[in-house]
């Protein structure tokens, strides 16, 4: 049985050898020796996310000025895109900086941005990149979930759910869409039969999320839901409830009934 090592140690001179080694196909101008050098010197005694923004912030240091420039030679790099719905956190854990760094640098750019973190998150995952954005400009971002909760890969669809959730792991706590519950809701209507089994776990840690916000309206907007479809999901009705259902919420306890 092999030795566990934390996942921070990823982070080190070898993923920076790595990064260089394919930015340098795209851009020879890249400087691997001074990049790798500077990542190496750093990430020493840092955790997981302060290594992770030291990558991206040394790859802003060595790529183009302009974002728009930096941004497409990244996009190059990405790599085919995961076609299962394993490997998103393992093979797809050296883009973690290239996500890190859309979310820190390209706000000012958010089409461009938003388009990028579809493509990363093909292969890894936005999930955390889109939040700034969604504070920031919550209109734009809905703009394209409207598309995105449609798109034939599941990891997009999750995208939208996973980036929209309130208290997603290892993330800063959003508020609710604009504030409403029932924006989140609308989102996740679209996504409440989708035969992803990826997808559909994350909608329920959603619903779940959102119980802790306000439960009244979430258990009023599931029960309109099971009213009014017939092909119902009783395990994303089960494990979005779960909280209220382990607090024996008697609302929650009809509903699991209905469903079961």
């Amino acid at each position: 049985m092999s030795e566990y090592v934390a996942l921070k140690y990823y982070f080190d001179r070898e993923l920076a050898l790595r990064l260089a080694d394919l930015i340098h196909l795209h851009y020879p101008r890249f400087s691997r020796k001074s990049f790798v050098e500077s990542v190496a010197s750093e990430v020493e005694h840092k955790e997981l996310k302060a290594r992770v923004a030291v990558i991206a912030d040394t790859l802003k240091q060595h790529l183009p000025t302009e974002y728009e420039d930096a941004l497409a030679i990244l996009l190059k790099i990405l790599g085919p895109e995961n076609k299962s719905e394993e490997g998103m956190f393992t093979k797809g854990y050296f883009l973690m900086p290239v996500a890190f760094f859309v979310e820190k640098y390209g706000l000012d750019h958010v089409d461009l941005s938003l388009n990028a973190m579809y493509e990363i998150t093909k292969r890894h995952t936005s999930e955390y990149a889109v939040r700034p954005y969604l504070i920031a400009d919550t209109d734009r971002c809905l703009d394209y979930f409207q598309g995105w909760v449609k798109d034939p890969n599941s990891h997009v669809r999750r995208l939208v759910c996973e980036g929209t959730r309130p208290r997603l792991p290892w993330a800063k706590k959003i508020p609710p869409l604009k504030g409403r519950v029932q924006n989140n809701l609308y989102l996740l209507e679209n996504l409440m039969q989708d035969s992803s089994r990826y997808v559909q776990k994350s909608v329920a840690n959603h619903i779940n999320d959102l119980t802790k916000e306000n439960p009244e309206m979430v258990l009023a907007w599931i029960d309109q839901y099971v009213s009014e479809n017939d092909d119902i999901n009783p395990k994303i009705v089960k494990n979005g409830l779960r909280t209220l259902i382990k607090l024996e919420d008697e609302f929650a306890m009809k509903l699991l009934q209905q469903v079961e």
